[in-house]
């Protein structure tokens, strides 16, 4: 299927024979995609919506010829089923840009498009507030049977604003993959309406093309996984999509999700919306990280899994689930029917990108933010554990989005949270200078008492065994 704008050749009044020369004649086509594809359809597209289908039924070089080739493409009129179905379809999130005029498509896609139309249509919530939109998340994963804080509820609402990458580490059991299906599940986000999808990681993934997708021996591309959800978030940029990448660590993070890391820093605001640079050209279109994707990464640290490089953690917030409550009951007992609610994209999607998007409006909160982390990088200095701007960056905009929120936590639980998340996991290693650090951590962290807790359990086991780190199994 190809997409074909002549925004600057339509005329108000055409004829069909007009309408059909404007569509058909002089494109710098790929003519790679020409031969390798089995291309059923050509559509005129104008101000974004089709308004002509034509049976595709080959082309030829124009002459005399020029540089790059330019093509005409010889058709006819479709069928009445296939033009009453796909005139009138607007095309503005698979064709945008001023760019080249020819979009290659397929299309399963365009009639995606169509049944996505109707689910814009269902009632999506724009303007819930945060807190209501916690309190109902909270209720429809307990009409489950499951139980999680409040609290732990908020830190991953946050987590997600601040970054669309969060890690749930904890031992096996307790209910890492389920509270991100259910917490997507609750705003609207499943494997039916394809806004949710489950990875599950393998030991042998050693490269990104078990992800990602890869050309075959013939030189079809492939595609991965995520690829597939990355197109159903572009289709549908008004809804958040939702990736969980299960045991994540079973294979080196490193090793097949660099280049996913290296693209989600590229993160950039073009005209209110959120890109990226390309992640992967597919069939001749670059495909990028849509602003409405949130990867969820669930792991296990044990001796079939490995470890996280500093390069991760950074790039992430690592929410831990290890308390277990066997005889919290209370869930199956007060069970009420809760409806999922679809909410749109707005609600999740993060205010700030780059420290200055946040800083006139929150320049005492973000001051304050590096002062406390100056104090902690001259305790991590002897262990070379120090953060960098990234890490400042990101609890900078955790705490702006929580103020917004309006204190949907406490500036101190807020405070606790992020440097249980992004500072401690770096922390590790056999040396008496590490049990230096981490007692002097313990101090200085007084006021936090997930933190407190954490590094006395290092603590703990650095006696025990001579070695500690975040990841205790």
């Amino acid at each position: 299927m190809v997409l074909i704008k002549i925004n600057r050749s339509f005329k108000e009044n055409m004829t069909p024979e007009q309408l059909y020369r404007a569509t058909s004649y002089s494109w710098v086509a790929s003519f790679k995609k020409t031969e390798t594809r089995d291309i059923k359809y050509y559509c005129a597209v104008y101000q974004n919506k089709i308004i002509e289908v034509y049976d595709f039924l080959g082309y030829e070089e124009e002459i005399p010829r020029r540089e790059p080739s330019r093509y005409i493409l010889h058709g006819q009129l479709s069928s009445e089923d296939i033009r009453r179905t796909l005139i009138g379809l607007d095309v503005s999130d698979l064709h945008k840009g001023s760019g080249n005029p020819i979009k290659y498509t397929s299309l399963e896609r365009l009639l995606n498009l169509e049944s996505l139309g109707a689910q814009k249509n269902e009632k999506v919530r724009k303007d819930i507030e945060q807190n209501e939109l916690i309190s109902h998340i909270r209720n429809y994963i307990t009409s489950k049977g499951f139980t999680y804080l409040k609290k732990d509820i908020k830190n991953l609402y946050l987590s997600l604003r601040s970054k669309p990458f969060v890690i749930i580490s904890g031992i096996s059991g307790t209910g890492k993959t389920k509270i991100v299906q259910l917490f997507a599940e609750a705003i609207g986000a499943t494997e039916e309406n394809k806004q949710f999808k489950l990875i599950p990681v393998r030991p042998d993934w050693s490269d990104s093309s078990e992800l990602l997708g890869y050309t075959d021996i013939k030189g079809d591309f492939i595609k991965g996984p995520l690829i597939e959800i990355v197109e159903q978030a572009h289709l549908n940029p008004e809804l958040p999509h939702f990736v969980l990448l299960d045991e994540m660590n079973l294979a080196r993070v490193e090793y097949y999700f660099s280049d996913v890391l290296s693209v989600m820093e590229s993160r950039k605001k073009v005209e209110g919306e959120i890109t990226s640079s390309t992640l992967i050209t597919v069939d001749g279109d670059s495909l990028t990280l849509p602003g409405n994707l949130y990867i969820i990464g669930t792991v296990n640290m044990d001796e079939t899994t490995h470890p996280f490089s500093k390069k991760v953690l950074d790039r992430a917030n690592t929410i831990e689930f290890h308390e277990i409550d066997l005889m919290n009951f209370g869930s199956m007992t007060r069970r009420e029917i809760v409806e999922p609610i679809h909410v749109s994209n707005k609600v999740l999607e993060s205010s700030f990108i780059h420290l200055i998007d946040a800083f006139s409006t929150h320049e005492q909160l973000i001051r304050e933010v590096s002062e406390r982390l100056e104090a902690i990088n001259e305790l991590l200095e002897p262990i070379h554990a120090q953060v960098g701007y990234r890490v400042r960056d990101e609890i900078s905009f955790y705490l702006a989005h929580n103020v917004e929120a309006g204190q949907l936590l406490s500036l101190n639980d807020a405070m606790d949270f992020c440097i249980m998340q992004k500072i401690l996991p770096r922390v590790g290693g056999m040396e008496a200078v590490v049990r230096d650090v981490l007692n002097n951590l313990k101090e200085e962290l007084s006021s936090y008492p997930r933190c407190t807790k954490k590094i006395k359990e290092m603590l703990g086991r650095l006696d025990k065994d001579g070695f500690t780190s975040f990841w205790i199994s």
